[in-house]
């Protein structure tokens, strides 16, 4: 079995990363063939899963490029890099004016009115599962937590939470039976696009009108003469920030319950110094789960990396996980150790235009939500094996669709919540 199989991702973490080492130490590139379900003829790529070859590639647009076919490994129709994948799909000048828009508004200081309904989104979230004793963690807790706070955060009502949630699963699943409803995946990642788009559409023309206090009235409207989006941009975005905003986070939240369930030393430890160690803990969650599986960039012209050539056109895909574990950066790069540092994983991706834009949000958001439950819930334990994502392919985000915990039941501390879908 190799990486480009999908019965590969189904794999405990730790065997795919112990494969991915093999690549690591053999050479720096490794070519490959990955299914192409569009075309069904495989596409050729090369695996870089060193972090020296990762940061350099990173921090050179200009001669590896993300608006040529895609940053998936399939190249995807222009249009559809359009509908789903904003500036994450683009280049510059295109690239920095997008992203430089939206940056207005994902400054800390900026963000601080959403940083604080995270902690009042995660006090929701847990006092709805609280009471039961046992609970799926990834429906309870990992699915609507981060999903809940963008919503709140674009002032898309509570009562659209649902079909937000339905259709950016289907894009998320990427191929995944349970998500399909059977239907065809590419029409169905059409129709949830289409669904999503509508939505946003129709906020954004009521903001330009009624403008609010939220990210889509800042995106839209302002008396201040500066640069806004298009209409034609709004959505794309929210798709975007629906889909990588949400997942990075929800399997940030999954994997790290389940390396705390594996590593009871580490559990111990952090939960003994919980305030201090935190930060910590979060980034060895983050590294060692690399919850985003790869982004793809294209070769511009004929060049030489690490002592191989490139010549242009070819495809190179940076695998974060097996970059994540490099013993030329980490120590015992393969343990999970809460107290590590420094930790200069690429999580997040690396250096350069490309760098999540989300990333101190995401910070937070995994933070808070780890202080909770280890707080108020501090005997939770993981009770089975985590389910993962059935995906075509080798999926962008490493999903995990099932996880089963237990802890001693407690009492609600917020106020009666109607439900997400209220």
């Amino acid at each position: 079995m190799t990486i480009t199989d999908p019965e590969f991702w189904q794999l405990p973490l730790e065997e795919r990363m112990l494969h991915l080492a093999e690549l690591r130490e053999r050479a720096p590139f490794t070519a490959l063939k990955s299914p192409n379900p569009m075309t069904g003829i495989p596409d050729d790529f090369y695996a870089v899963t060193r972090m020296a070859d990762v940061v350099e590639i990173s921090r050179r647009p200009k001669d590896f490029c993300s608006g040529r076919g895609s940053i998936s490994i399939a190249d995807m129709p222009p249009e559809a890099m359009e509908f789903f994948g904003s500036f994450i799909a683009m280049d510059d000048p295109r690239h920095a004016r997008q992203r430089g828009i939206v940056a207005r508004s994902f400054t800390p200081r900026a963000l601080s009115g959403v940083l604080e309904s995270v902690e009042t989104i995660a006090t929701e979230v847990i006092d709805a599962m609280c009471e039961k004793g046992e609970v799926d963690l990834v429906e309870a807790l990992s699915e609507p937590f981060p999903l809940l706070i963008i919503c709140d955060m674009m002032g898309i009502p509570r009562s659209e939470f649902p079909t937000v949630l339905k259709a950016t699963n289907v894009i998320l699943g990427a191929g995944d039976p349970d998500t399909l409803d059977g239907r065809d995946f590419l029409n169905a990642m059409f129709e949830a696009g289409m669904e999503l788009t509508g939505l946003m559409a129709e906020l954004a023309e009521e903001r330009r009108t009624n403008p609010a206090d939220d990210l889509t009235t800042a995106l839209v409207y302002n008396e201040l003469g500066e640069e806004l989006l298009d209409p034609s941009e709004v959505a794309p975005f929210f798709i975007l920030l629906a889909v990588a905003g949400n997942d990075t986070t929800r399997n940030a939240i999954s994997h790290g319950m389940r390396l705390l369930g594996k590593n009871p030393d580490q559990r111990r430890i952090l939960q003994d110094d919980l305030e201090d160690l935190l930060p910590n803990a979060v980034e060895e969650i983050i590294r060692v789960a690399s919850p985003v599986t790869f982004m793809r960039r294209t070769v511009t012209h004929d060049l030489e990396l690490s002592g191989h050539s490139f010549v242009e056109g070819d495809k190179v895909v940076m695998f974060y996980g097996a970059a994540n574990r490099d013993p030329r950066v980490f120590d015992d790069p393969e343990s999970f150790l809460v107290e590590r540092e420094p930790n200069p994983h690429v999580g997040f991706g690396g250096p350069g235009p490309h760098f999540c834009l989300g990333a101190h949000l995401a910070r937070r958001e995994v933070s808070v939500i780890f202080r909770e439950l280890l707080t108020r819930l501090p005997d939770i334990e993981v009770t089975g094996e985590a389910e993962y994502l059935n995906a075509l392919g080798i999926p962008l985000v490493g999903g995990i669709k099932h996880l089963p915990v237990r802890f001693t039941p407690t009492k609600p501390v917020g106020p009666v919540s109607a439900g997400f879908g209220a």
